[in-house]
């Protein structure tokens, strides 16, 4: 049997059916509505039509903070008409099946644990680096909520003392895409724009400039994730977001990481930090994951 799934981002929906061999068919994607509900639902209806057939259920990814235990968004990130919804509540009505639904970021966490770089692993630490970051803790095993579900937002971490109101020091901003781009700039002294792949393109091309400027974006990262693993001690850190399909970042965060614990006089113990393995299905494999475990 297959379950439709749905990743539901700022810019499309992305839709498709999935199987037990994690197989995705019936794929596409369309524009998400960015202002009403109701555009909202007809577009739902619309992917229903072309995933609906001959399904379990539906397991749906979206932004926002997301009570999964009750199906309640009680924020819908960039899609505000979703705040204070119960989408599966909604969803069940309409389509009378299962729904379970979660946030973006968890469900690509969870996809490794399922299935990917974090199988087997009962603590760790995932970071998505995209447009912001999101964030998940495992512990025992299990995606780490917190008591109002929205641990794990980590694109709001204050990343300098001197500035806690400026929102340009969120880690958001510092190590999102425009964080890169940023550093990019500064270090090639242009105003000029590049894509992730022209970025990584010219590092490896042995563009110094370039390689500075991420070695500083690798060494922020590095910074946060030494913070974090002060608090919870991970076994294992992943990596994900299109920008992790990148060997040389995961080995420039490594190297930062290495030095901070190279030079550290205590005897904490350094986690390995590897790229996720699921990168542009991971929030429809994670969704899928948490739906079959919400079935038993």
């Amino acid at each position: 049997m297959k379950t439709a799934v749905l990743d539901i981002g700022g810019s499309f929906i992305k839709y498709g059916q999935i199987d037990e061999d994690l197989t995705i068919t019936e794929r596409g994607k369309v524009p998400t509505p960015e202002d009403e509900k109701e555009a909202f639902l007809e577009t739902m209806d619309s992917v229903w039509e072309k995933i609906g057939k001959d399904v379990d259920g539906l397991a749906v990814s979206m932004p926002g903070v997301i009570d999964s235990a009750n199906g309640y968004a009680i924020s819908g990130g960039a899609l505000k008409y979703l705040n204070e919804c119960h989408v599966a509540e909604e969803l069940e009505k309409r389509y009378r099946v299962p729904v379970w639904i979660g946030n973006d970021a968890k469900c690509a966490a969870v996809a490794e644990v399922g299935y990917g770089a974090l199988k087997g692993i009962d603590t760790a630490l995932v970071i998505i680096l995209g447009t912001g970051i999101g964030g998940c803790l495992i512990l025992n095993g299990e995606m780490y909520m917190g008591k109002h579900f929205s641990a794990g937002e980590a694109s709001f971490i204050h990343t300098d003392y001197h500035k806690p109101y400026d929102r340009d020091e969120w880690w958001a901003y510092v190590n999102g895409k425009k964080g890169l781009l940023s550093l990019v700039q500064k270090h090639k002294e242009t105003e000029e724009e590049f894509s992730g792949e022209e970025i990584f393109a010219m590092a490896e091309a042995g563009d110094e400039a370039v390689q500075k400027a991420l070695d500083e974006f690798c060494r922020s990262i590095a910074v946060q994730l030494f913070n974090i693993n002060c608090m919870v001690d991970v076994e294992k850190i992943a990596i994900g977001g299109g920008i992790s399909a990148q060997p040389m970042l995961i080995r420039k965060i490594n190297e930062q990481f290495s030095e901070l614990y190279s030079d550290f006089p205590y005897p904490l113990y350094q986690p390995p930090v590897v790229a996720c393995r699921f990168l542009n299905d991971a929030n429809m494999i994670g969704a899928y994951y948490q739906f079959g475990r919400q079935k038993k």
